[in-house]
């Protein structure tokens, strides 16, 4: 068979392109297969938070900085019962393990921690009342707690850590940190002793002003809470300007409740012109 030159020769197919393998992530790539295995079934593609760490402590240590302490409160959104506030310098030759922040811990936990942190750290705690409170507010009454705490320290600090974004009015350098019962490992131990401190108070509350279940809610707002509060009226133990307790408290104690005055409300008002002091409006000015 003749093949016609000028027929054209059909084009070569472009070979396929491998696709490229997928990036693992860094972090992804140190796992152990030891590690995946300890992730309870069912819990799978959880993202690990890393713990609070001790690094900010060390790097003003090596500056020649020392004591340095975290502070954090515990109670600042309950409808009852104090803020605690809670001042820690750890021991750096002394951290116990498992320090972490209080919400990430369970009860049984904190408790150990607790135990723990008293036995091998400087300590201290400060309380800021209801009747403080109602006075101040609640962030007011909050510093005022934290700052008592570190002034109560046995050792005055140099360098003090408090968590939120309110630096504390010290006599050392005090630096705030958003989120720092997460990131600064003496922040997040004031946290777990802050938190036990005020849990075993609202218990002893409870016992002295039974029906609230302070005990189990530790005077936060759950439905249980609200219920009681409904039924039972406001105690003691209650911050009177918070919305449902000011609700409850004109419902059980009305003659407590001052009444508001609008401001925006129009009043009649009677003007008395003398006649000594009229003017004519004919006269030429």
């Amino acid at each position: 068979m003749i093949r016609d030159p000028s027929a054209k020769t059909p084009a070569k197919a472009a070979p396929k392109k491998k696709a490229a393998p997928k990036a693992v992530p860094a972090k992804a790539a140190k796992i152990s297969a030891a590690d995946a295995a300890k992730v309870p079934a069912g819990r799978k593609g959880i993202i690990a938070v890393a713990p609070p760490s001790f690094r900010r402590e060390r790097a003003l240590i090596k500056r020649g900085v020392w004591p340095v302490a975290g502070c954090d409160e515990a109670g600042r959104g309950p409808l009852a019962g104090p803020v605690v506030a809670a001042a820690v310098i750890l021991d750096p030759d002394r951290i116990p393990r498992g320090i972490d922040d209080s919400k990430r811990l369970t009860a049984e936990e904190r408790e150990k921690l607790f135990d723990k942190i008293c036995a091998t750290a400087q300590v201290s705690v400060a309380v800021a009342s209801p009747a403080r409170i109602d006075r101040d507010n609640i962030l007011r009454a909050s510093l005022w707690a934290l700052k008592r705490a570190v002034v109560a320290l046995p050792e005055a600090p140099r360098h003090v850590f408090v968590d939120g974004r309110d630096r504390l009015d010290t006599a050392c350098d005090c630096e705030a940190v958003i989120g720092g019962d997460g990131i600064v490992l003496s922040i997040a131990a004031a946290s777990i002793v802050a938190k036990v401190t005020r849990d075993r108070l609202m218990c002893a509350l409870a016992q002295d002003c039974p029906g609230y279940g302070f005990e189990q809610h530790k005077g936060y707002a759950v439905p249980e809470h609200l219920d009681a509060l409904d039924r039972l009226g406001p105690s003691i133990h209650h911050r009177s300007f918070f919305a449902p307790v000011a609700a409850a408290r004109a419902k059980h104690m009305p003659w407590t409740v001052e009444p508001v005055h609008d401001l925006f409300s129009v009043t009649e008002v009677e003007v008395q012109v003398e006649a000594s002091v009229e003017i004519d409006a004919s006269v030429n000015l």
